[in-house]
């Protein structure tokens, strides 16, 4: 078991004043089996109107920012304290198959925003792509265990594909990542879907912070971290969804918060929204992860 405590800082400037912003925050991590939210505060600066919003998909506490007077710059900020008790997952010989796990989806009457059948389809921004699904479909043999085959394709999405935080935008598209073998976590967790729903499974992208570890001999550099992404795998009813991170190849456990979970990053980005006014902005993301101590 481990607490963590968590500072989310984003500042825009914008290039002339801005008369008007209207922000969604999805920055509270949400409820989630294996982790707490001990406590959690939000700030604006210049302070607007703060007030709770309906999620309109995907699983995600919601917040309303208005700023109805001119600005130049908008800074806003979160700190919450989560503790994380998950095991690290194991698969078993009585795991359910993914042939047995894509009938089970399609035929479940869970229609929650946490239900496994809206996760089978494409989505705005992870389109079924016959290129992705033939590379992942010698993984995901239909007699092969949920959680065995999970893992081996998450595997080799982390040897064959090389992290490189300049080759992708936000919205690169998966189909572009994938033949550029290259990208960052957004685009490694896309591909991953995309050929899991290629396969006829369902599975959800994760958005939310993990744990970073120096080198040995270096100190944590305040500020250093990032939102993080990665997959959840609808394993049947028993299992449940399970976390798989391509980008490190391991399973999501006691490293990964959980901030919200959608069918892609549109429904979930930690911050969206529109602003009236003219001019190019800048956005500026600082994020710390740190365990409490003792």
């Amino acid at each position: 078991m481990t607490t963590y405590d968590i500072r989310h800082r984003t500042r825009f400037d914008y290039g002339a004043q801005v008369k008007f912003a209207r922000c969604n925050l999805r920055l509270k991590p949400i409820d989630w089996p294996g982790q707490t939210l001990e406590s959690y505060g939000l700030s604006a600066e210049p302070t607007g109107r703060l007030s709770a919003a309906r999620a309109e998909a995907g699983l995600a506490n919601v917040t309303r920012l208005v700023v109805d007077r001119p600005v130049r710059t908008l800074t806003i900020e979160s700190v919450a304290r989560v503790t994380v008790d998950r095991l690290v997952p194991v698969p078993a010989a009585d795991d359910p198959t993914l042939a047995e796990i894509a009938a089970l989806a399609r035929t479940s009457r869970d229609l929650s925003a946490a239900g496994p059948a809206a996760y089978l389809y494409p989505s705005p921004l992870i389109p079924l792509d016959r290129d992705i699904a033939a590379w992942c479909a010698p993984d995901l043999d239909p007699d092969r265990g949920s959680l065995e085959a999970g893992i081996a394709l998450a595997l080799r999405i982390q040897r064959e594909f090389q992290f490189d935080a300049t080759a992708t935008l936000v919205d690169t598209p998966p189909a572009q990542a994938f033949r550029q073998r290259r990208g960052v976590c957004q685009d490694f967790a896309q591909i991953m879907i995309a050929g899991l729903r290629g396969a006829g499974l369902p599975a959800a992208y994760a958005s939310g912070y993990i744990r970073t570890i120096p080198p040995p001999g270096q100190a944590r550099l305040v500020g250093a971290d990032a939102t993080h992404a990665w997959v959840l795998l609808w394993c049947g009813p028993t299992r449940g969804w399970v976390g798989l991170d391509p980008t490190n190849g391991i399973w999501m456990a006691s490293d990964h918060i959980v901030m919200a979970v959608g069918r892609d990053y549109a429904e979930i980005a930690p911050v969206d929204g529109v602003v009236l006014g003219s001019g190019a902005q800048a956005m500026d993301v600082s994020v710390d992860v740190a365990p409490v101590e003792g």
